[in-house]
């Protein structure tokens, strides 16, 4: 039988004490201390929490790194707030397209130089593309 240990005076002398929670309570026989012994969790592979971390750099959601690496998306949140990772800021989004009006529009097909390389389209039917 192992030996349970006050976490307060550090005395080996403990009795059980009753069940609080599930988890099995101790009374230390030299200062009368209550306490339950540390629960023993399932530690996670350091790979996991590395892996989760750069996804999240990247800007992978927390649920997303949930469902690729199988870990809790709550562990992720916890392993950004514990390490102090911070996301980088976005960067401003440049438009790659605006709204011409109609008018622009005319004035930009009527140049000859936008034209170069387009196709133009003929209410016929082209008997050739030659």
């Amino acid at each position: 039988m192992d030996q349970t240990i006050c976490p307060k005076c550090q005395h080996k002398d403990a009795t059980k004490s009753g069940i609080i929670a599930g988890r099995q309570r101790y009374r230390c026989k030299n200062c009368g201390y209550h306490f339950t012994v540390a629960k023993i969790g399932r530690e996670v592979n350091t790979y996991y929490v590395v892996k989760a971390l750069q996804l999240y750099l990247e800007g992978v959601s927390y649920r997303e790194i949930e469902r690729l690496l199988g870990v809790s998306h709550v562990s992720v949140m916890n392993w950004v707030k514990k390490y102090a990772v911070q996301a980088p800021r976005q960067t401003q989004a440049r438009p790659t397209s605006q709204v011409l009006t109609q008018a622009e529009l005319q004035a930009y097909f009527q140049q000859p130089e936008n034209l170069v390389g387009a196709a133009r389209w003929s209410p016929k039917p082209a008997t050739s593309f030659w």
